[in-house]
């Protein structure tokens, strides 16, 4: 009997204690990385003389919105706002060019030097982009690109991760048969590329674009040396309206942090399930 009801306490362990234990420290990380946001949130809506409260209060005592339009009308955000927009999706459509192009040179086609040439590519995904900046910005200067969407969206066109992702993605989830079938057929190899990689690449490319899109999105180091003109600010940029030299309007602050973070959620929210699927589907075989 003690046996038994040993083995059935550990059974009921295994089956209830165990995943119960797993889901409860995942809820909390899961609370522990909200919270920040909820507190930019609260914060966004309270007025300028609660967020000197002490000791501090999550939710507002009196709830305003009157915080935004103060924003809106404080810096020409809109402005800051389309200049994201075309930086952002400009270097995110560039990246899925170069991803599944490079991609699919690495996966499926054989070159002497491949593995070499493969091997550089991730290692300069090592290199910080603060070892390689000064040499960019004079690139960028002697090309005249100071200033310019070009200019900011540079560092941004090509994402090594990205080629890696792609590349693992078609060598192993699409066959080599069904490329030899399209070239029997007489299909050439933009025609295989166009019609029968890339619709296949449809997961990787959901995950990619939100990677890529957030990049761009949340740069603010590169942005500030190439913007000289505030007409050229992004987002990111932007917020810096709100703080001086000794102190911030952190409710102004907190609202604009918003503003900036809406265009990641909805990204993530329409791309989502295909960042699980491309988990899913994309070996990391050698």
């Amino acid at each position: 009997m003690t046996g038994k009801s040993l083995g059935t306490g550990r059974e009921v362990w295994r089956r209830t204690g165990v995943p119960a234990v797993s889901h409860g420290i995942l809820l909390a990380g899961s609370l522990s990385m909200l919270f920040p946001f909820v507190w930019m949130l609260a914060t966004s809506l309270k007025p300028a003389d609660e967020t000197l409260l002490w000791p501090p209060r999550l939710l507002p005592i009196n709830w305003t919105v009157a915080n935004y339009p103060v924003v809106l009308n404080a810096a020409p955000f809109v402005r800051y706002f389309l200049n994201s927009v075309i930086v952002s999706v400009g270097a995110t459509i560039m990246v899925i060019a170069t991803s599944l192009i490079a991609g699919f040179i690495f996966g499926k086609y054989s070159f002497p030097g491949k593995k070499f040439l493969f091997l550089v590519i991730l290692a300069s995904a090592m290199f910080p982009f603060e070892t390689y900046m000064i040499p960019l910005y004079l690139t960028m200067k002697s090309l005249r690109w100071i200033n310019t969407y070009q200019g900011i969206a540079a560092p941004y066109l090509i994402m090594s991760f990205g080629i890696f992702l792609m590349r693992q993605h078609i060598a192993h989830s699409i066959p080599d048969e069904l490329i030899d079938a399209a070239r029997v057929d007489g299909a050439s190899e933009l025609k295989i590329f166009i019609r029968v990689i890339v619709p296949l690449c449809a997961s990787p490319i959901g995950a990619l674009g939100i990677l890529a899109f957030i990049q761009a999105w949340a740069a603010f180091i590169w942005p500030l040396l190439m913007a000289t003109t505030r007409n050229m600010y992004l987002m990111e940029l932007g917020l810096s309206t709100f703080q001086f030299r000794y102190t911030a309007d952190y409710h102004l602050l907190s609202a604009a942090a918003v503003l900036n973070t809406v265009p990641m959620l909805i990204a993530f929210i329409i791309l989502r399930r295909r960042i699980i699927e491309s988990v899913a589907l994309t070996g990391l075989k050698g």
